[in-house]
């Protein structure tokens, strides 16, 4: 007994000891209702990456109750942009099926380094595809870095990191791919999830509930142009997306929408 009361005391200090380690520099609590405060936050318009199905737009996007709400819809209307002989996907769609948001702190917050945490409720039936990430300030993509703290499509949750190769556009990837079976909740998509991120010079670890899902070890993260760069040793900044289909997400055409991607908070930390 007095072991155990012992390991217990040891293990309530460290946790009080790591946490001490850690300043809040930045936090979004999505206390007032309304739009999302624009000095955190910018969106992304129109149709933009992976092919995928929805028109990002800012007014799916709105906070009430203390959340976030990012709303997929499935509406139709016509596509601004749409070119009858354009072989581009972006101009190629006569119109627009579904629609959603996706924010971005760029321009407004960055960091280098830290402790980022998400708590949320994710929708995980089928053609929806939300995600929590970061992108590097410097370079174009991979070059710039990516880091997927939380994404999801297809029954699998995913922890990943993206670096460039010899071939623009071409990124390697160190992912990991967890479906959600493996919880062994059957509730567990009706439930808020903490996804974490610890991030230093050394390493970047990929948490979910305080389960490791991934940890990138950062001398093997170089990009492999000429200028061999370290895409994870500069400053990044925050997206938040809700899509749907595209080349990963699956097909929602037998999913209800409107679809709900909950955020109850977003926080940065940095070591004191």
């Amino acid at each position: 007994m007095k072991l155990f009361a012992s390991l217990l005391l040891f293990f309530l200090s460290m946790a009080t000891y790591s946490r001490a380690q850690w300043t809040l520099v930045w936090a979004d609590e999505f206390n007032q209702d309304g739009r999302p405060d624009p000095k955190n936050w910018t969106y992304e318009q129109g149709f933009v990456r992976n092919e995928e199905l929805q028109w990002y737009q800012p007014e799916n996007a709105y906070c009430r109750d203390g959340m976030l709400i990012i709303e997929g819809k499935r509406e139709q209307k016509p596509n601004p942009n749409y070119k009858p002989n354009s072989t581009n996907w972006k101009e190629s769609r006569p119109t627009i099926d579904y629609t959603a948001a996706s924010l971005l702190t760029r321009g407004l917050h960055q960091w280098q380094y830290g402790r980022f945490e998400m708590r949320g409720r994710i929708d995980t039936r089928p053609g929806l595809w939300p995600a929590f990430w970061t992108l590097g300030v410097k370079g174009e993509w991979p070059s710039n870095g990516e880091i997927d703290i939380m994404e999801y499509y297809r029954g699998m949750l995913l922890a990943n990191a993206a670096w460039g190769t010899d071939q623009r556009y071409k990124a390697k990837w160190d992912d990991l791919k967890k479906p959600i079976t493996e919880f062994n909740d059957p509730n567990w998509s009706d439930k808020f999830h903490v996804w974490r991120m610890d991030w230093d010079d050394k390493s970047i670890k990929l948490y979910v509930d305080d389960q490791l899902l991934n940890e990138v070890d950062l001398e093997e993260t170089y990009n492999s142009d000429a200028e061999r760069k370290n895409p994870f040793r500069q400053p990044h900044y925050l997206l938040l997306n809700l899509a749907i289909g595209g080349m990963n997400g699956g097909d929602p055409a037998g999913t209800d929408f409107p679809s709900r991607y909950e955020v109850d908070y977003i926080r940065v930390y940095q070591k004191k």
